[in-house]
């Protein structure tokens, strides 16, 4: 059998679930009370529940670590403003027509202020003006500063958010939440210098419904009710003040709280813990406070007893506060000690982790990546993940920049996992100029190369930068430049940048929709790190591995023959063969050079099977020849602007680019089976071979 206690908690529990359907009905319930007359008994309890959630208010205030804690205030002081008129238009309803408003207000009239209106009336006036002018001013202006800076500081804000989150600092899900706890921080301070005028109005209020009470019940009581003029005015006076007085204490502690709440910095501590430690943080001045107030108690003619309590009892916490801050600097000497004296090996296991693309820039750069002074490097960061995305089919992980004081102003330096491989240098406040074309060109700038591709460059200045476009030049921000070069860096040393967990990632994603595949062929056939070397020799070659699907049924295909990493490349080339006839060629036709049969019979006769695959033997002098020959051809494609690409058969393919690939890594070498049968081929020379 339930006990009451249990059956009490059970229908709290089903209120709670039903909670905005409560307040709903409170509301309305409100607006009802203003129309509906009130028994004298209701209006003291109505009464009792103003006072009681006024002080529930405060208290929350003071408590609350940070003001969207509570980011209910603003509505919740509107509710409650209306509650408290709406009291006050029920009890000048029972003053006016009954000469008397319930038991709460004529405590309040008689044992509060001792009987005496004229006092009562005093009392009343101070706290509204203590209201009023003190704390709701006060309160109002804060908020309007409050929301006015909020606003103003947004901006950077949200730059400081996007920085952390290209720079992998914080995660897009946290990210997200600081945006929206940033908006709801501006919304709640705009909602605040608005409501405030709440309890401005509220003061003004109170003070013409005193003043109608007084003149109404004067005018009641005197004419229709026939009381004497001195009876009148005690009555309808001691009512009225204890009315006003009533409403107004309520009124006192929201403005009170509404004050504490505006002006409350997200220290991440309540009020209270905030005002003890920091005025407790200095007890030479509550020394100095005490023995003041020493001298106060012994001067003749002031209360000696008062004073010489507060000095006993400020001297006594400020001996406290020093003792406790002398255990704090011991125990601060202590740790400092420990830290000096030889320790146990501590973990460095933090060491060890090292961003896998990094960029570290001078310091004449940093303009490059603050918004406000129009740099705009780190949203193409962004877009330079997506560009490898869509393109390579890779995901870049956040690009982490720093700034490297031991780097020349103007340097940058890109870094893969820690260590320097390449960079440049930049001019922010100039525009490169860079000739495409072998025409000789007189440019008045500071001559210099363009990192990415080795063209012939000048740095010039803005003004001069539209007669040099009209000279047929290319003209780039320093931001482009830099974007342009790390874009082709990342190209370059994708397979590098490939872990095993980018390659689960994609494998986890193919799984959605063809879970069969990924089940059939991992871990049972091969394992994640096989799969991630064969798409890592994919993007050494520049193949894009974005059709993660057609490269896993490849790879599923090829892995029932041979495990080989170096023939399962080959097939998924193969199975890619539209892809990379693509990529290679201009409308539809591809510019090769060829290999002779002589010099590919010579090769394959040539090969040695290694641990890390099949390499051909030849001597120096036929690789040298190899090398002079396709140097050559390297010249003729990059005239006619097109990408060096090599023609042979699909059994020295692969041979033949691991020779190459050390020396000459910008030629890809593509077998004829990789050709699609659409595809327009020109060959435009033949490597061949030093015997002929």
């Amino acid at each position: 059998m339930a006990t009451p206690r249990s059956s009490l908690l059970l229908n709290l529990k089903r209120l709670s679930g039903h909670s905005d359907l409560l307040i709903a009905a409170l509301v309305v319930a409100i607006v009802i009370i203003i129309v509906i007359p009130l028994q004298p008994s209701i209006l003291d309890i109505l009464l009792t529940c103003s006072l009681s959630l006024g002080l529930i208010v405060l208290l929350t205030t003071l408590f609350v670590t940070e003001p969207l804690q509570l980011s209910v205030f603003p509505s919740l002081l509107l509710v409650l403003t209306l509650f408290r008129l709406a009291l006050n238009i029920s009890s000048t309803r029972l003053i006016l027509n009954h000469a008397t408003a319930g038991k709460v207000i004529q405590a309040f009239g008689s044992f509060v202020i001792g009987g005496n209106y004229i006092v009562g009336f005093i009392i009343f006036v101070i706290i509204t003006v203590i209201q009023f002018v003190v704390i709701t001013n006060g309160a109002g202006r804060v908020a309007e500063v409050a929301a006015r800076f909020t606003l103003d500081a947004m901006p950077g804000k949200q730059m400081s958010i996007d920085a952390d989150l290209n720079a992998g600092l914080i995660t897009e899900q946290e990210a997200k939440e600081r945006r929206k706890k940033l908006q709801r921080e501006a919304d709640f301070f705009g909602a605040m210098d608005g409501a405030s005028k709440f309890v401005k109005g509220d003061a003004i209020a109170g003070i013409v419904i005193a003043l109608v009470n007084i003149v109404g019940g004067l005018v009641i009581g005197m004419w229709q009710k026939g009381m004497p003029v001195t009876s009148a005015l005690e009555t309808y006076t001691l009512l009225t003040v204890g009315d006003g007085l009533v409403s107004q204490i309520p009124a006192l502690l929201i403005s009170t709280a509404t004050g504490i709440l505006v002006t409350r910095a997200g220290s991440g501590r309540s009020f209270g813990l905030d005002l003890t430690g920091e005025l407790g943080a200095f007890p030479k001045v509550i020394a100095l406070a005490a023995a003041i107030l020493l001298v106060l108690a012994i001067i003749p003619g002031l209360p000696f007893l008062p004073f010489m309590i507060l000095a006993a009892g400020t001297g006594y916490t400020a001996f406290a506060l020093y003792g406790e801050e002398k255990k704090k600097k011991e125990l601060a000497v202590r740790e400092e000690e420990q830290k000096l004296a030889p320790k146990e090996p501590e973990n460095v296991l933090n060491l060890f982790q090292v961003d896998p693309l990094e960029i570290e820039i001078g310091y004449n750069l940093i303009s490059l990546t603050d918004e406000e002074q129009g740099g705009d490097l780190l949203d193409r960061l962004a877009a330079v993940r997506r560009q490898c995305a869509t393109e390579m089919g890779i995901f870049v992980r956040p690009i982490r920049i720093r700034d490297n004081l031991q780097l020349s102003p103007n340097s940058y330096r890109f870094k893969i996992r820690g260590v320097d491989i390449t960079g440049g240098e930049l001019m922010p406040d100039h525009y490169l100029a860079m000739n495409p074309t072998d025409q000789e060109v007189s440019i008045d700038g500071i001559k210099t190369t363009e990192p990415t591709f080795g063209l012939p460059a000048w740095w010039i200045t803005e003004e001069s930068k539209e007669q040099v476009e009209l000279e047929g030049l290319t003209v780039v921000d320093a931001a482009t430049v830099l974007i342009t070069h790390l874009t082709e860096f990342i190209k370059s040393h994708a397979s590098e940048l490939l872990s095993r967990q980018d390659v689960k990632d994609l494998i986890d994603m193919v799984k959605e929709n063809n879970e069969a595949l990924v089940n059939e062929l991992v871990p049972d056939v091969l394992s994640i790190g096989e799969i991630q070397r064969v798409m890592e020799n994919l993007l050494a070659e520049r193949v894009s591995i974005r059709d993660v699907e057609a490269i896993l049924e490849a790879i599923s295909n090829a892995a029932l023959i041979s495990k080989d990493i170096g023939y399962l490349t080959e097939a998924t080339r193969q199975a890619l063969a539209r892809n990379i006839s693509k990529q290679l060629s201009v409308d539809g036709k591809m510019t090769v050079v060829t290999l002779d049969t002589a010099l590919e019979k010579q090769l394959l006769d040539s090969l040695q099977n290694t641990s890390e695959g099949s390499y051909p033997a030849i001597s120096p002098e036929v690789t040298q020849h190899i090398f002079n020959q396709l140097k050559e051809a390297g010249e003729q494609f990059s005239l006619m602007g097109l990408p060096p690409v090599v023609l042979c058969s699909s059994s020295i393919r692969l041979p033949f680019r691991r020779l190459l690939e050390r020396f000459m890594p910008d030629f890809s070498v593509v077998a004829i089976n990789e050709l699609t049968p659409d595809l327009e081929v020109e060959a435009i020379g033949t490597v061949m071979s030093n015997e002929d």
